[in-house]
Order: structure tokens, then C-alpha cells, then sequence
């Protein structure tokens, strides 16, 4: 194919990152709707840190799929609200374990109620089967 055969061929509304956008615009839109309080990273954190319990740093920042520095910037945030606290591990006095304060983990269990109304209007044009082959195919890239 040539770069004019190229060109006229290319539709930007079929295009996988335009549709991803538009998707992730109309969630992110949704989410801030129902979660003024939280950064979809802050949150991603703090419900780790709800279903996990205590984590290390290094650790937490990859189950959330943040570099080491967003997770640390994150954690500083969380840490200056009062959710998350820190302390050095038992085991490894060179790592940092961070867990959720009482304050935190009513607000991680409050925003994860809020998150699955979030999910829900996000998906809702969408049956439950397509909700989960959607979440199946974003799984594989």
C-alpha cells in the first residue's frame, strides 16, 4: 500500500487508541463525578491496599502498575490525606510497608462502592456478556 492508498484508507474513528481515549474520557468523566476525593491512581492504591492488606512499596506500585516513582509520589499524597501510612518492613528494614490507616480504609471501602457505580455506568450501553469479553480483550494488549 502506498502513503495516498495509505492515507485515504485510514479512518481515525476505527482506529484502537482514538476509541480507547473516547472510552477512558467518558470513564475518567464518571469517575470524577462520583470521586472528587481521589485520583483514579490514588484509588487504584488504596483499593490494592484494601484487598492486600500491607504492602511494600516496590511491590504495590507494580500491582498497580506504576513505576516506582509515581508510587512514590502517590503514596505521599495518600500519606498527606491521612489514608495510607508507612513504616519500614520486618524483614527488610531497606523497604517501606504500606498499609491502609482506619481513616483509609473507610474511605477505600466507601470508593470501591462508588468505583463498581462507576463501572457500571461506564459499561451500561454494554450486556454483561460484552462487559466481560471487553474486559477479556483489554486483558490481552
Amino acid at each position: 500500500m502506498n502513503q495516498s492508498e495509505a492515507k485515504s484508507a485510514y479512518k481515525l474513528e476505527d482506529q484502537i487508541g482514538f476509541r480507547l481515549r473516547l472510552a477512558n474520557q467518558k470513564h475518567l468523566e464518571l469517575f470524577g463525578a462520583h470521586m472528587p476525593d481521589a485520583t483514579p491512581t490514588q484509588f487504584a492504591i488504596l483499593a490494592r491496599l484494601s484487598q492486600d492488606g500491607s504492602l511494600s512499596q516496590n511491590l504495590l506500585g507494580r500491582r498497580v502498575g506504576m513505576d516506582a516513582a509515581t508510587t512514590k509520589g502517590v503514596v505521599d499524597r495518600l500519606r498527606s490525606k491521612g489514608w495510607v501510612q508507612s513504616e519500614p518492613s520486618k524483614t527488610d528494614l531497606r523497604r517501606l510497608e504500606i498499609s491502609l490507616t482506619p481513616q483509609g480504609t473507610q474511605f477505600a471501602h466507601d470508593a470501591i462502592v462508588r468505583a463498581q457505580i462507576v463501572s457500571e455506568q461506564t459499561t451500561k450501553n454494554l450486556s454483561p456478556r460484552e462487559t466481560e469479553r471487553l474486559l477479556a480483550l483489554l486483558g490481552k494488549l
